[in-house]
């Protein structure tokens, strides 16, 4: 059974000014997904700015956003890292915590074989009695997990139920899906694919775009299930200029100036990140402008 089916909101994590977590602000953040419509909140993940985060703020952002949802929907945590020790403590104290599932993105920077990355996801999900979403986003982590292993993780490991899919490859995914033979619960990690990978038998999505727009990534995908796929596709066709400006720099710059357009002040991103160009800028309220959010 899937961890949650529809959108869930890659929630990003606001700062204070001296660059701690802004516990209060998280809350209200969560509360406009919960009436947005939005069905699951992925809370540090990169989004959230996680890489950034000390193990302490980590934890600590979790079992907040746990206590703050208080099981009205699922709470997924990312929990991933390039080393499988910190991989595994994160994601035994995410359980702690009290979410409802983990989002294990594959270690980057070491570059490990397949076979490697099998074993590296096996020792995190024996780890755990919690279910596990894989997370493959090769142009962060350069590294691709290919199908096969994918597959291979789900069938063999029961707690591996299935995969954000970032690769950006149509292809790819189709592929996966082949082999899955409806094994694989699939999320789509990019916004401007939504449609297509629910097409390919998706269950949802792991949003960026969600956090300005919860009601519209929910409704995308209720639409497909309830079999409105024309009204389905039309969001996903009406949000592509969001999308677009979404990703003019490095999420989650974008987003978060985004929500601070919105009078949602979510405080600054966190170094090695800065803020936006002044051009970009433009191209983002002009977007947000053109679909009312602003």
């Amino acid at each position: 059974m899937a961890i949650f089916k529809g959108a869930g909101v890659a929630i990003v994590t606001p700062f204070n000014e001296d660059y701690s977590v802004n516990y209060p602000k998280l809350a209200e953040l969560i509360e406009f997904q919960i009436s947005g419509g939005s069905d699951a909140i992925i809370i540090c993940g990169t989004t959230g700015e996680a890489s950034t985060l000390s193990h302490e703020e980590h934890i600590e952002t979790i079992r907040y956003a746990a206590e703050v949802v208080a099981g009205r929907i699922p709470v997924v945590a990312g929990t991933g890292s390039n080393s499988t020790d910190t991989a595994i403590y994160l994601s035994k104290e995410a359980e702690k915590a009290g979410a409802d599932g983990l989002l294990v993105v594959s270690p980057y920077y070491n570059k490990a074989t397949q076979r490697g990355l099998y074993e590296h996801f096996k020792l995190v999900a024996e780890s755990v009695g919690i279910p596990i979403i894989l997370y493959n986003v090769p142009s962060r982590t350069g590294l691709n997990i290919l199908p096969e292993t994918i597959v291979s993780l789900v069938n063999d490991i029961p707690n591996i139920v299935g995969v954000k899919e970032a690769c950006g490859n149509i292809t790819q995914i189709t592929q996966l899906m082949h082999l899955a033979k409806g094994n694989v619960l699939l999320y789509s990690g990019n916004d401007d694919h939504i449609v297509p990978l629910l097409a390919l038998g998706g269950v949802g999505v792991i949003s960026v775009l969600s956090n300005i727009a919860p009601r519209e990534v929910h409704d995308m995908c209720q639409k497909y299930f309830d079999g409105d796929v024309s009204g389905s596709c039309q969001i996903q066709l009406d949000t592509i200029p969001l999308w677009d400006a979404l990703f003019c720099e490095v999420s989650p710059v974008p987003v978060k100036k985004a929500l601070q357009l919105m009078g949602k002040d979510n405080g600054i991103v966190r170094r090695p990140l800065i803020e936006m160009e002044a051009k970009n800028v433009e191209k983002l309220e002009k977007a947000m402008r053109d679909y009312g959010l602003i």
